[in-house]
């Protein structure tokens, strides 16, 4: 366990573990969802991976949301990867942003999922139904977080053999 949180970068721990970690024990005191387990390494994986929805839901509808709000706005990617070879703290201060868009996502969450426990309690039919939604969900969620960062890496590519020719 210690290896494991030895490789794990300060992005990781605060923007996947922490979040999935306090999402998990609000979920516990405002729901009766319950989502620690006993094994503490098996609950390590469950609160990562809670994390790591919570960012990605973050990532791709809370941004993309806020950004068609104007209430946020990016730089060009181009921009970003120049300015951050001049400015070291920009690295830092765009974890610090993904944070911040990953605590709006938490605190989303736990409001639908209060909401979606109501549901569940009025009526039955969706409980069975739960599964099947959440692995849809799932799966739809890491298959267009895989698109986004796959176009975020053709972009470097591009950008990058572009300056060398």
């Amino acid at each position: 366990m210690k290896d494991i949180l030895n490789k794990l970068s300060s992005y990781n721990l605060f923007n996947y573990l922490s979040p999935g970690v306090i999402f998990a024990a609000l979920a516990e005191y405002l729901t009766q969802f319950k989502f620690i387990h006993d094994n503490i390494i098996i609950s390590f994986f469950i609160f990562y991976l809670i994390g790591l929805t919570i960012s990605r839901i973050g990532s791709l509808i809370i941004e993309p949301f806020l950004k068609w709000l104007s209430f946020i706005q990016f730089s060009e990617y181009s921009d970003y990867v120049t300015a951050s070879r001049s400015d070291p703290l920009l690295e830092t201060l765009s974890e610090a942003n993904n944070s911040y868009r990953t605590y709006c996502s938490l605190f989303l969450l736990l409001l639908l999922l209060k909401g979606s426990e109501k549901l569940v309690i009025n009526y039955g039919i969706i409980n069975t139904l739960t599964p099947y939604l959440l692995l849809i969900g799932l799966f739809s969620l890491f298959l267009f977080s895989y698109r986004k960062q796959n176009r975020y890496i053709n972009k470097r590519v591009k950008e990058t053999s572009d300056k060398v020719n």
